[in-house]
């Protein structure tokens, strides 16, 4: 008999899990090993991808020798960092590449001059890099891939070369939902196209995890975001989830038809691939936050106001209210709606009489009002009311943001019974291949919220308002960034 479990390997910015979800989507046997990412210079942040590679074979054999043989696996990653590596020896020719490094931005600046869009963050340029660094005459037999292909790769011992449009969409080598690779952009940057995966559905078997007991097929494949909009069975329109990290992501369906803007929307959405199954495109667009669980880090690892990230939420709610203090989270610039790299951390109205309790609340505020931001933007792009809000990510274990959250959105908020939703999706995408879950509505029916929040706040906006105000003051601080745009 067939065991009615998926293995599901989850590679984080900073570690890599894996867990086993059974049909009721119980996540079990979880075993994790930090992988931490490096920054040998600002600006750079780099990975050991055999380190990252081996560490994901050792807590998938420890998974398994806990739940016994399962049905298939899934993968979910962070999306863009990249892997350059030789076909024959598996040996990478440079390190890995993150997907928050920045080395390539003026390489970014000058493709946009000549009418290529092409984030830094993307993979694109940090795969050219590596191939002028490793093989600058392009004479190897080399692959690349995103992190998902790199671990398909290990999985299978060397057979199978893939990613799925999830991952592919974030590339910046590939059109949203055409047959093949863009050939400009490769030409452009000298990238041979025989070095780049196979594009797959995100829920399919594509090989076999030939380097795991038993073989089991590799069925599902999804970037990280995708994944949690998956996991929290945001699977029909009106439905987005926000995961609050380091940053925040929401991300919403919007159909079977591809959003009529091709790189970012009037409120500074981007269309991204929800899903591809039996060949069907799921559309969605996503909005960006770049700094939500870095301002608690902040507070806590450079202002020293809180011992720990717990302790943000105990103190917070010892004072009723910030006292008219408003926080702006741009320690990074702001993203969606209006993207300003140049906008910097604000505090508005410090008195005399605030203190630390009234500072981390208004850090948690200005988290959740920022979150408002994305799901407006969301909503003004796709033309559709989000009608549910859904949660996950490491600041949903935190009440105080919580409801600041539905005060500041104005939704009710339906907090995910996991702190990471990646693993339940991919889990999901693995399992409707291998005949655990029918369809996505079958996935969409699995959902049950861990917690409810309500809004309770009856002058939002005039509240709102005022926090539009304090987002003015803090655009523009450094203008030369302000003024940059991929």
């Amino acid at each position: 008999m067939t065991p009615e479990k998926v293995l599901v390997i989850d590679i984080g910015t900073s570690g890599v899990r894996a867990a086993t979800i059974d049909p009721d989507s119980n996540i079990d046997n979880v075993c994790y090993e930090a992988v931490l990412p490096i920054s040998p210079m600002p600006g750079f942040v780099e990975f050991d991808p055999l380190q990252m590679a081996n560490a994901a074979l050792r807590v998938a054999n420890g998974c398994l020798g806990k739940s016994g043989p399962v049905s298939c696996v899934g993968i979910a990653n962070q999306r863009a960092s990249t892997v350059v590596w030789d076909r024959k020896t598996g040996t990478p020719i440079g390190p890995g590449v993150g997907w928050q490094d920045l080395r390539t931005v003026g390489v970014c600046l000058a493709l946009r001059d000549e009418g290529f869009r092409v984030a830094p963050n993307m993979s694109a340029t940090k795969v050219e890099f590596l191939l002028n660094l490793g093989d600058p005459e392009r004479t190897g037999d080399l692959c690349f891939g995103t992190v998902d292909t790199w671990i398909a790769w290990n999985l299978s011992q060397g057979s199978v070369h893939v990613t799925d449009a999830t991952n592919a969409g974030l590339t910046g080598l590939w059109k949203l939902g055409e047959p093949d690779w863009d050939g400009s952009i490769l030409e452009r940057l000298n990238i041979p196209e025989s070095c780049l995966p196979k594009i797959v559905n995100s829920s399919e078997v594509v090989g076999y995890a030939s380097a795991l007991d038993g073989a089991p097929p590799i069925s599902g494949i999804a970037g990280d975001q995708q994944a949690s909009l998956i996991g929290q069975g945001a699977t029909n329109r009106g439905i987005a989830k926000i995961t609050f990290g380091t940053g925040g992501m929401a991300d919403t369906y919007v159909g079977t038809t591809k959003p009529d803007f091709e790189v970012k929307g009037p409120n500074g959405t981007f269309p991204i691939v929800a899903w591809k199954r039996q060949d069907r495109y799921a559309w969605g667009l996503e909005a960006v936050m770049l700094s939500a669980g870095s301002c608690i880090e902040w507070l806590r690892d450079d202002l020293k106001i809180i011992s720990s990230a717990k302790e943000s939420s105990s103190l917070a709610a010892s004072c009723s209210s910030t006292q008219g203090v408003m926080f702006v989270p741009a320690l990074l610039g702001l993203g969606t709606p209006k993207w300003d790299l140049g906008a910097r951390g604000t505090f508005v109205g410090i008195t005399r009489g605030t203190d630390r309790s009234h500072i981390v609340r208004a850090v948690l505020e200005g988290i959740a009002h920022r979150g408002a931001d994305l799901v407006e933007a969301v909503e003004n792009d796709s033309q559709t009311k989000i009608t549910t809000l859904r949660v996950d990510g490491g600041m949903s274990a935190n009440e105080v943001f919580l409801k600041a959250l539905a005060d500041a959105t104005g939704h009710v908020i339906e907090v995910s019974p996991v702190l990471e939703a990646t693993t339940l999706g991919a889990g999901y995408l693995a399992g409707m291949a291998c005949g655990m879950w029918e369809d996505e509505d079958d996935v969409s029916g699995a959902w049950e919220p861990g917690q409810v929040i309500e809004p309770t706040l009856t002058n939002r906006d005039e509240v709102r308002e005022r926090w539009a105000d304090a987002i003015g003051r803090s655009t523009e601080t450094i203008p030369g960034l302000s003024s940059l745009e991929f």
